[in-house]
């Protein structure tokens, strides 16, 4: 089975900045180090949006840093605190759509991956956080879902377009999410992937089966009624390891620093 590396939400800050006590570049390193020593054959890191905190010229070239012994292609995606100008003044080989968004897509011998940009912006709404699809990216993705013939599609965006009963990151999904999932339902053997939530999170919604991955940093909190979308707790980082099978896809959470050592349960026996 082919395997590819997720990680969400790394939230990278400007020097000696921390979030809630964290340092975004230590935490990521150490689940990019765990997921690539435990899966040096995977195909590719998808790196699923906020990949820094402010969007700003000197994180992104933090985070290009951090990942420049990769060994494996990897996908950058944008989520709603991250600005398109400055990274690609870092990234400038990152790949975009016609329109200048950060859109991918990856053809694999069972699957299709593609990468959507739900940016909102420019402009960007001074406190905005929600996410967006114009026309032209929606356009992009109904074409690339046309075009998969036999392949799987595997559609990765940093927003979700549906609630999760967090209230306070509801307030600020992807706008208009029904007419996407309306999209994916239309191809019933495609999968939803996102990030933003800081958890994981499966479920189902019109027909679409999803997943959601918790950052390698913060994460957020099971809470259905603070309406606060800013609530942060230092639990363990992650990063999702996807399987490709012939007809289908399996996915694993792996939590990273934690108690690893391995040991049996003689009172199974």
């Amino acid at each position: 089975m082919a395997k590819i590396i997720v990680i969400t939400d790394i939230h990278i800050t400007s020097a000696g900045d921390t979030i809630i006590g964290l340092d975004p570049v230590v935490r990521f390193q150490s689940v990019l180090d765990a997921a690539l020593t435990d899966h040096p054959d995977a195909r590719m890191l998808i790196l699923m949006g906020d990949l820094t905190h402010h969007g700003t010229v000197d994180q992104y070239e933090r985070l290009h840093g951090a990942l420049k012994d990769c060994p494996i292609p990897v996908i950058p995606m944008l989520g709603n605190h991250d600005r398109r100008d400055a990274f690609y003044a870092v990234f400038a080989d990152a790949p975009k759509d016609g329109g200048g968004f950060a859109q991918h897509y990856v053809d694999l011998d069972h699957h299709r991956i593609i990468a959507v940009d739900t940016l909102d912006g420019p402009p960007y709404p001074k406190g905005h956080h929600a996410g967006r699809m114009c026309a032209d990216r929606t356009a992009w993705l109904q074409d690339r879902l046309d075009e998969t013939g036999g392949l799987i599609p595997l559609v990765f965006s940093h927003h979700p377009p549906f609630d999760t009963g967090i209230v306070g990151m509801d307030a600020i999904k992807l706008a208009d999410g029904a007419r996407v999932l309306d999209m994916l339902g239309a191809h019933p053997r495609a999968h939803l992937f996102c990030g933003h939530i800081h958890r994981t999170i499966s479920g189902s919604l019109r027909g679409v089966p999803w997943t959601m991955f918790k950052s390698p940093c913060h994460q957020g909190l099971l809470d259905l009624t603070n309406p606060d979308s800013s609530l942060s707790i230092d639990e363990p980082g992650a990063y999702g390891l996807l399987l490709l099978t012939p007809d289908g896809v399996i996915a694993h959470s792996q939590d990273v620093g934690i108690n690893r050592a391995i040991q049996r349960d003689f009172a199974s026996e």
